[in-house]
């Protein structure tokens, strides 16, 4: 079995053109286009009826869809982010310097995860964040030092 296409991820999001400012504008992923997925397609393939997906390519590589329902609401009453919580945890994004989307994040309705905002750990610097509908976002960069032997981000 051999994979044909880079890597994609959904996100379910309740304000579609805000999410994509954010993850185009302050992550620097680029809109690629937008889908509408009819309620005979999306019902029958289990996805809830019918929605439309913003396509945002991820310049290293890869794509974020993001998922916005339109015949079922997205609760808001939804836990936060836990490492215990099964299910997919965050998106990860590798930066050359994160130093310029931190100082974009809390300004675009982001909020950091960790105190402090970002931590050393095998030769790379991490920031955890909840982006502005509150999924957990992962920035790394190599400017931390030295790599311990084994890392693996």
């Amino acid at each position: 079995m051999g994979m044909t296409r880079a890597f994609e991820a959904g996100v379910v999001v309740r304000d579609l053109e805000r999410m994509e400012r954010f993850y185009c504008e302050v992550i620097g992923c680029r809109a690629e286009r937008r889908t509408r997925v009819p309620d005979s397609v999306g019902g029958p393939a289990g996805l809830g009826g019918e929605l439309t997906v913003a396509w945002l390519r991820v310049p290293s590589g890869g794509c974020v869809k993001l998922i916005r329902p339109r015949s079922a609401p997205v609760s808001v009453d939804v836990a936060p982010w836990s490492a215990g919580r099964p299910g997919l945890s965050y998106l990860t994004f590798h930066l050359d310097d994160m130093d310029p989307v931190l100082a974009a994040l809390s300004a675009a309705g982001a909020r950091p995860l960790s105190d402090p905002v970002v931590v050393l750990a095998r030769g790379r610097r991490i920031s955890f964040w909840a982006d502005p509908e509150g999924n957990a976002v992962e920035l790394v960069d190599g400017r931390g030092g030295n790599p311990d032997p084994g890392h693996s981000n």
